[in-house]
């Protein structure tokens, strides 16, 4: 039986982080193939051996970032299923959803993400698991706030598709059209998400 793994020490976490931050500042401003491991490292403040000390190449960043942000989707999952009520915590933080799509900096890296996926079978199958926990994550919320309004409603796999792409839709949009009035969008998406769920 192998040994328990080891929990990173909190330099060895941040020092990780370190690295993630400014590889994805590096992959949103210059693509994927365009940020070479010494541009990285250079952001990052350290060496290139220092950064393949914590990660083998730029696709093993790429799939600690994928994995970052089903993190980060998670405990917006957390946050709803926490709530009092499901469905109402939905409307109201429905700005969670729109400031992190139409961030320039997380839309340019979300967006090159799926042009690597689409080059990249390696990656495409993490963008796809990634994809499938956050799916069924969030086909139990809408369940749960159908449920806690005594509704029901188009199947929960086609709403989180409809609902998935009107919010990934923003990071195109963004790219798109930077000067979007967020304030605006606002009260559609409350409005989009009430028809929906």
């Amino acid at each position: 039986m192998p040994p328990p793994a080891q929990t990173p020490s909190p330099l060895c976490q941040a020092r990780r982080q370190q690295i993630l931050e400014a590889a994805a500042a590096c992959f949103a401003r210059e693509g994927f193939h365009g940020a070479s491991v010494a541009r990285l490292s250079k952001a990052a403040g350290m060496s290139p051996g220092h950064i393949y000390h914590f990660f083998e190449n730029k696709e093993a960043i790429i799939a600690a970032l994928i994995e970052q942000r089903l993190e980060r989707s998670m405990e917006i999952a957390r946050q709803f299923e926490s709530a009092e009520d499901i469905f109402q915590a939905m409307i109201e933080r429905v700005d969670l959803g729109l400031n992190e799509k139409t961030d320039p900096h997380n839309a340019a890296l979300e967006l090159e993400i799926l042009a690597e996926a689409a080059r990249n079978p390696h990656i495409a199958a993490l963008v796809r698991e990634a994809d499938a926990v956050r799916r069924a994550r969030f086909q139990g919320l809408i369940r749960q706030a159908r449920q806690g309004r005594g509704g029901d409603g188009e199947p929960e796999a086609a709403v989180t598709e409809v609902l998935t792409a009107l919010f990934e839709g923003l990071a195109a949009r963004a790219v798109s059209h930077p000067d979007l009035d967020r304030d605006a969008l606002m009260p559609v998406l409350q409005a989009a998400l009430r028809a929906l769920i």
